[in-house]
């Protein structure tokens, strides 16, 4: 595995003419396979997703496409929810900037990940490589990653690959949030009537106190929030969140989003 820093001074790209076709599927349906397609003269991928998670956000998949597969991208967004997810460090990388809008850019192999990443993601959906670029949010506890796959059936990515994948990640990424942003409307978030039942669901212990305080870290308040909007000390907060966790099973704010995403079978909840 390696990770390194984006940068915006790399050699021209070999596959630069395709950007004005890819521009013009931003926001349609036809921006996936036409992103794999553009890349297809610079570098072996099959599969691509686009995706933010971190401590304070629901995790959301925000955009992904497969070319020449069937497109599996969404089995293995619910699979890497349904563990992975919770233990994954692999795109923080080791010792880079986390400060709000810096990028590191990542190449990782199956093997790898840990194994239950592989048993679960890599394995049953045929991905063998991983390229990423990954933008810091606020405070450095959210990411935006852009993952391009390789798949087994593709030659294995060289170094040239991955000089041409350095040269266009930073555009990569502006143009696929870009489309995420004008592609057709997502549902809406779930209100606190639904979140309230997947959480009872889970734990039917839930103290009205405690459910009161998740849902509003659901809402991505902080404890000071919380317990301005509850009229209670932070420390009070503290109380009912942990003794909400141990009902629920969890220990962080990140697998309390899972969990309602995880139960709503949906990329967001």
């Amino acid at each position: 595995m390696r990770t390194w820093k984006a940068s915006t001074a790399a050699a021209p790209w070999n596959g630069l003419e395709a950007l004005p076709v890819l521009i013009g599927e931003i926001g349609g349906t036809g921006f996936g396979t036409t992103l794999l397609q553009a890349l297809a003269p610079a570098l072996p991928a099959a599969s691509w997703s686009l995706y933010r998670v971190g401590a304070s956000v629901a995790p959301a998949l925000l955009a992904s496409a497969s070319h020449g597969v069937p497109d599996c991208t969404r089995q293995c967004w619910h699979a890497y929810l349904s563990g992975p997810y919770e233990r994954d460090s692999s795109l923080r990388g080791q010792g880079g900037s986390t400060d709000a809008g810096s990028q590191l850019l990542h190449h990782a192999r199956a093997d790898d990940m840990p194994a239950e990443h592989q048993r679960l993601v890599y394995e049953p959906h045929g991905m063998a490589e991983r390229l990423s670029i990954v933008e810091w949010g606020r405070q450095g506890d959210e990411l935006l990653a852009l993952n391009l796959y390789r798949h087994t059936h593709q030659p294995r990515l060289s170094d040239r690959h991955i000089r041409s994948f350095e040269t266009l990640a930073p555009a990569l990424l502006a143009l696929a949030r870009k489309h995420a942003a004008l592609a057709a409307p997502r549902p809406a978030p779930a209100g606190d009537e639904v979140l309230a039942q997947r959480l009872l669901a889970r734990a039917p212990g839930l103290t009205e106190r405690e459910l009161a305080v998740c849902l509003r870290l659901l809402r991505g308040m902080t404890h000071d929030g919380v317990a301005a909007d509850l009229d209670l000390r932070p420390p009070t907060v503290k109380t009912y969140r942990n003794r909400a966790f141990q009902r629920l099973g969890i220990h962080f704010r990140n697998e309390l989003f899972a969990l309602v995403a995880a139960d709503a079978g949906a990329d967001t909840y």
